[in-house]
């Protein structure tokens, strides 16, 4: 039995700050994506909304928001939340229920309305979760992760501050080319070495935006593509959600402690290296098989950190990768074609799903200026607080 399901349709809400309900954005989204397919609305089976939390009760139940603004139709749904692995525990979700026969038609749906400034943990004393506890004990926001980690790279590897102004200038090029896109303006390397500094050593333009946003996929059997008249559709070929092993010797937001090693070796792979290879073995393919992917590229750094867990290149040669113009449009593997969240800014729940729906349209051959030439295997990469992982293959 295939374990393929097929990407019928792939739809987006332009990201920004728009200043409106999540509900609109996620509509847009969803009636983009039917209209791509070509399925009517009351054709979906069931709907798998990734949830905002910042979207109050409607947010918590997202699947049954989206149904209900698309109109009742008797359609199941399911609601998921994983931080930023929200939308790839979605598709993990729908790609499920079709493989189990439960449904040949899913509505996947994520959208968001994110506050201005950088996230910060809900409101009211928690001082039994983790997220806020980081915050109050350590002031450990996201740019000062983001900021600890480019200097364990500099310390580590030898990157350099133009190494990492270097992967901003790669994706504004590219988020340029992208209707879609918050930022759509190219930005030269001076440009980010002249921006504020936020955390040491990374600058404003280092670090990624908060954004309204939203994207949306719908996902079919292989047969319901073939009776739909899609002989040859883009195919989700394997979803990984794993989560960490012990011990963890890296530090990863939102623990404010490492595991301690002293009586137990390393592991033999880091957590993000794991979700790669999860992914890599359910599709039986290799790094070497990519044509191309898209990464969560909360900062500059974070970026060539991918690369390396992805294994498009050895530990230490992320930049190195990056300097050969490897992961540049026209490279060996060019990552983050859309623009990436440099360009996009997070809208949490949607963007692991824009990655598919990215890679969907590179594999179609429908990227326009963006396009890959040839494109026929993509890989996502992102992650959520609490050790969620998230990587999707798309292949064609």
């Amino acid at each position: 039995m295939t374990r393929d399901v097929a990407v019928l349709g792939a739809g987006m809400h332009p990201w920004g700050k728009w200043g409106r309900s999540f509900v609109e954005y996620g509509v847009v989204a969803a009636r983009a994506a039917l209209a791509d397919a070509g399925v009517d609305w009351r054709d979906v089976q069931a709907v798998v909304g990734a949830d905002t939390v910042r979207g109050g009760y409607p947010g918590y139940v997202a699947g049954a928001t989206f149904a209900k603004a698309l109109g009742w139709q008797g359609a199941r749904v399911t609601s998921v939340y994983a931080a930023c692995a929200s939308g790839a525990q979605a598709v993990s979700a729908a790609r499920a229920q079709i493989l189990s026969g439960l449904a040949d038609v899913v509505l996947v749906v994520g959208a968001d309305a994110a506050p201005k400034g950088f996230f910060r943990p809900a409101g009211g004393d928690r001082p039994d979760d983790p997220d806020w506890l980081r915050y109050r004990v350590l002031g450990a926001t996201n740019p000062a992760y983001f900021g600890l980690y480019a200097r364990r790279r500099m310390a580590l590897h030898g990157d350099t501050l133009d190494d990492f102004a270097q992967v901003k200038v790669k994706n504004s090029a590219c988020g340029a080319l992208n209707p879609n896109a918050r930022y759509r303006k190219k930005v030269g390397a001076d440009e980010v070495s002249a921006s504020a500094v936020v955390a040491d050593p990374l600058r404003l333009l280092d670090i990624c935006a908060t954004s309204d946003g939203a994207a949306a996929l719908v996902l079919s059997s292989m047969d319901f593509a073939r009776r739909h008249g899609v002989t040859e559709p883009v195919r989700v070929r394997a979803v990984s959600t794993v989560t960490p092993r012990y011990p963890q010797t890296v530090l990863d937001l939102p623990d404010i402690a490492t595991d301690s090693a002293a009586a137990v070796p390393p592991p033999p792979e880091t957590f993000r290296a794991s979700i790669a290879r999860a992914a890599y073995e359910e599709a039986g393919i290799g790094p070497d098989d990519l044509s191309l992917a898209e990464v969560y590229d909360l900062s500059t750094s974070l970026e060539l950190q991918w690369y390396e867990e992805l294994g498009l290149c050895a530990e230490g040669e992320g930049a190195k990768l990056l300097r050969e113009g490897a992961t540049s449009p026209g490279g060996r593997i060019p990552v983050n074609t859309s623009g990436g969240l440099a360009s996009f800014g997070e809208a949490v729940p949607a963007q692991a799903i824009a990655q598919v729906c990215e890679l969907t349209w590179q594999l179609r051959g429908a990227a326009g200026q963006r396009q890959v030439p040839g494109a026929r295997v993509g890989i996502t990469a992102n992650q959520g607080l609490f050790g969620h992982g998230s990587a999707v293959i798309v292949v064609r």
